[in-house]
């Protein structure tokens, strides 16, 4: 018997790259560098898309959207988080609730937090209530604190629909 309920972890980093734009969240940020990735590189839900596949013990991103495949070069991860929704619905799963913590030095995040939650929020299908993202420094301890990158932790949690 299938459990009601399942919880997944989900984690992504990226370094930062000159010349990309800065997507997190589904939103750009101003900023001077983006990611560094095969997609747009969205750490935020490339995070939010292995706490959701963990889940539903679908796998990773990686499985479902490898980097070897042409066809998610430069995609946008919103498009990929749709697709993740999509297989977690076909398992008889519905997101309930997703926490995000973003690890970064720079930049502040506390303005886009908001457009973030509305955003992922609107791709689930769920109120921007069960969403929350939040920023957080590492103190300039390991890559992140030393602005080489961004890292990010995420939780979801599925009901069975």
């Amino acid at each position: 018997m299938r459990s009601e309920f399942r919880v997944g972890f989900g984690y992504d980093s990226h370094r930062f790259k000159e010349g990309r734009k800065l997507v997190l969240g589904g939103i750009t940020i101003p900023h001077t560098k983006g990611l560094d990735g095969h997609s747009d590189a969205d750490a935020v839900l490339h995070a939010i898309i292995d706490a959701l596949l963990g889940a539903a013990a679908l796998g990773d991103i990686g499985a479902h959207f490898p980097d070897t495949d042409e066809r998610f070069k430069d995609v946008s991860s919103d498009s990929l988080l749709i697709e993740a929704v999509l297989l977690v619905r076909a398992r008889g799963y519905e997101p309930v609730n997703v926490d995000v913590t973003v690890i970064a030095e720079e930049p502040k995040l506390r303005p886009y937090v908001d457009p973030m939650r509305t955003r992922i929020a609107e791709v689930l299908g769920v109120d921007v209530d069960a969403i929350s993202v939040k920023g957080k420094t590492s103190e300039h301890m390991g890559p992140a604190g030393r602005g080489e990158g961004i890292e990010v932790h995420a939780v979801a949690l599925l009901q069975r629909g």
